[in-house]
């Protein structure tokens, strides 16, 4: 075992962590001191700052030409905030979804996760690919802020609960320091995350791909399942649906974006086959189970959370026994496309059809 190359990665880890944090605190406060609403800082700084370790990964594997590392991490982490941190967070506590969420935030989550896909299944992301991508979560961001300059004092209050309350930070020398230290963190934790996951890629002799699917995704993944965990265990259950989906819609465009944008010099980056055939579709179906999930019922319940995760344990086998070539690779994939998956949407369908016609919407 490479002890080195995995000190390195769970040091960056550690780094990008503590770094999202000072970013996300000085930010905060900064933003608020500037006469900007809690909520416009809720909706945009707080809410992106958790994914600023996927998009300082991403990126920069993407300027050092690890594009697998890039590409794997963006679609691992939407996979992970789904079935883990979402799966996790129902498990502690039924969880519960704005009519917000379910009218506005699930459906642009659904169409920026094809359009990603759709910009990725011809083997690369562009330059045209990243510019395009990029550009949306611009507007998003945009529209966001506007439509908050018409929200109530319930969710102004809302979202203040997400500003640091602390008042050590309140001078301005010590957010401009806390935001310049954060980013000095982030690049610094991202150097040595990819540097570690290039190492045990190539000590383990599976691809970069992998790894980012898994260790790296996880990792950059994080801050959204602490935060979705202790927004539940806090009694603020209807959060933790709308960080991840915020979550998601950022790393798919500006994450996404940003890298194919960084690897330009390299002529984008290249999107594995095993992606385009696998893991952008397993994406896909975890965002496209959220659809039936939330409408039956209206939340997230126990049960569901406990199918969340054991999808993900599922996926996860089958990256270990497709890296490892193993013989079992062959029956498990029959069985869970000739048999779990089909009785897994039956069941899903049937659950939603039995819950649609009876449950009222949550204001």
């Amino acid at each position: 075992m490479n002890t080195t190359a995995w000190g390195a990665l769970v040091a960056g880890l550690v780094v990008l962590s503590l770094g999202a944090d000072l970013l996300v605190r000085g930010a905060a406060k900064l933003a608020v001191r500037f006469g900007i609403s809690r909520l416009v800082v809720g909706l945009t700084i707080v809410a992106y700052g958790t994914s600023a370790p996927e998009f300082s990964v991403s990126v920069g594997a993407a300027l050092k030409g690890s594009g697998e590392i890039a590409i794997g991490n963006v679609v691992g982490s939407n996979i992970v905030n789904i079935l883990i941190a979402l799966g996790l967070s129902a498990l502690i506590a039924p969880v519960g979804v704005h009519l917000q969420v379910i009218r506005q935030e699930l459906p642009v989550l659904l169409g920026v996760s094809v359009l990603f896909a759709v910009t990725a299944l011809d083997g690369t992301l562009s330059a045209f690919d990243g510019a395009l991508l990029f550009a949306l979560i611009i507007g998003y961001t945009i529209f966001l802020i506007r439509q908050s300059r018409n929200a109530g004092k319930d969710a102004e209050a809302e979202f203040a609960e997400e500003i640091p309350k602390s008042h050590w930070d309140d001078p301005l020398p010590v957010q401009i320091a806390l935001i310049v230290g954060g980013l000095a963190l982030l690049v610094w934790g991202s150097d040595l995350t990819v540097s570690g996951a290039v190492a045990i890629a190539k000590s383990l002799g599976i691809s970069e791909m992998v790894v980012g699917l898994t260790v790296v995704a996880v990792g950059t993944s994080l801050p959204e399942i602490a935060t979705s965990l202790m927004a539940v265990y806090k009694g603020e259950r209807d959060m933790a649906v709308g960080n991840v989906i915020g979550s998601n819609v950022f790393n798919l465009l500006a994450v996404g974006g940003a890298s194919a944008l960084a690897a330009i010099p390299l002529g984008g980056i290249t999107v594995p086959v095993s992606v385009t055939t696998t893991d952008l579709w397993v994406m896909l179906g975890a965002t496209l189970l959220l659809l039936p999930v939330v409408l039956s019922g209206y939340s997230v319940n126990r049960q569901e959370g406990a199918l969340l995760v054991a999808l993900y344990i599922a996926y996860l086998t089958y990256l270990v026994l497709d890296a490892l070539h193993h013989p079992a690779l062959a029956a498990f994939r029959t069985f869970a496309l000739g048999f779990a998956l089909p009785l897994l949407v039956a069941g899903v369908l049937l659950r939603y059809l039995t819950h649609i016609t009876r449950d009222t919407p949550p204001s």
